[in-house]
């Protein structure tokens, strides 16, 4: 009978551990804090990458006739077998280097949407005295653009408790002179991580 009654309470306790277990929590952390749960790139790798790109790009020289360059932004080519949005590299790019005053970007995404703006200006809709220019945009002297890349490394078939990933990522920004078509700036950063994972788990 004692028996008995001690297995009813390790199995009340044992549902109530697992019911415990499985009850969804949620928790702030800051986007500073580096938080892998995998070799794959995360938002921590983001502001690393970011970090390491714009710094030296403040820092570049250019001549003295351009104050502030003027560029637009053609994108980071995802290379990898991962779905990465590389929108959001280039948009943080962007961002800090308006924000230190040293350049200039014409918004490409917006340009459809001008178009259309200044087609209605010049429609019968709109007071001419408020009507917008035509040819006063501003042309960009550079482009923006880069690679990012990845290698995926895995352990081979052998007996081992833990199964072990290596990812290594290589980004490439650089900028492009659009009178000349040379390179007046490039430079590379690149992230290595290693995951460890149980053969057996949840």
């Amino acid at each position: 009978m004692k028996t008995s009654l001690i297995k009813k309470h390790l199995l009340l306790i044992f549902i109530s551990v697992m019911i415990g277990g499985c009850t969804a929590t949620t928790r702030d952390i800051s986007p500073d804090d580096a938080k892998h749960y995998d070799a794959s790139y995360d938002f921590s790798d983001k502001k690393k990458i970011i970090d390491a790109l714009v710094n030296p790009l403040l820092a570049q020289s250019f001549p003295a006739s351009e104050q502030k360059p003027v560029m637009i932004v053609y994108g980071v080519a995802n290379r990898t077998s991962e779905h990465i949005d590389t929108s959001g590299i280039t948009d943080e790019i962007r961002r800090k280097l308006i924000n230190s005053g040293k350049f200039s970007f014409i918004n490409e995404t917006q340009r459809g949407n001008i178009s259309q703006e200044m087609a209605h200006q010049y429609s019968d809709a709109t007071d001419p005295k408020t009507r917008v220019e035509y040819a006063r945009q501003v042309g960009a002297q550079y482009i923006l653009s880069g690679t990012l890349r990845s290698i995926e490394k895995k352990q081979p078939r052998q007996w081992r408790l833990t199964k072990k990933t290596l990812m290594y990522y290589s980004l490439n920004l650089e900028m492009t002179d659009i009178k000349t078509g040379l390179i007046a700036w490039s430079d590379a950063v690149e992230l290595a991580r290693e995951s460890s994972v149980p053969i057996i788990g949840w």
